[in-house]
């Protein structure tokens, strides 16, 4: 008997590992190279802590972000990971209203390929719940993390148990 392939998880960056907004935070121009800047003072919010948890969960881990290839030069060493797959995404086209799919949702679930998948970011909507409930043929969790703190170990608690539900 074939093992089933492990689940996908992809994970966004802004907002979601790395947390934005709220009291007392500067606003990070929106140049080129100043995200990734190790000057960037948003990187100090990252929970370092993070990065044991995600690779504990039993999945494959794939950036889905606008940070491309530069997530594994700039988070991925701040979370202790290791280079890790990058979606293939269309070009970022800006965060869209809850009712139109966002610009990653049709590229996660093409590459995806009916392997079950968890898609961790701030920006997901109604929209992006319908199309991968009928487009995507294996289970799905799109969870949806607050951009102000990011991933918690909560949301992470709320993953593994659809993980092991999904393994029963």
């Amino acid at each position: 008997m074939l093992a089933a392939p492990r689940p996908i998880l992809f994970l966004d960056v802004d907002g979601t590992l790395l947390p934005f907004g709220g009291p007392g935070m500067p606003v990070v121009p929106d140049a080129p190279g100043v995200w990734t800047a190790s000057s960037n003072p948003y990187l100090a919010r990252i929970d370092r802590s993070l990065g044991p948890l995600l690779t504990g969960l039993g999945c494959d881990l794939v950036w889905a972000t606008a940070w491309m290839d530069d997530a594994n030069e700039v988070i991925a060493p701040l979370l202790g990971l290791p280079r890790l797959p990058v979606a293939d995404l269309p070009a970022y086209d800006g965060d869209i209203a809850d009712d139109r799919l966002q610009w990653k949702t049709k590229a996660l679930v093409r590459i995806a390929e009916g392997r079950p998948f968890v898609w961790v970011d701030d920006v997901i909507g109604e929209a992006d719940r319908w199309f991968v409930e009928l487009e995507h043929p294996g289970a799905a969790l799109l969870h949806k993390v607050g951009s102000d703190v990011g991933i918690t170990t909560d949301d992470l608690a709320v993953i593994e148990r659809w993980l092991r539900a999904l393994r029963r």
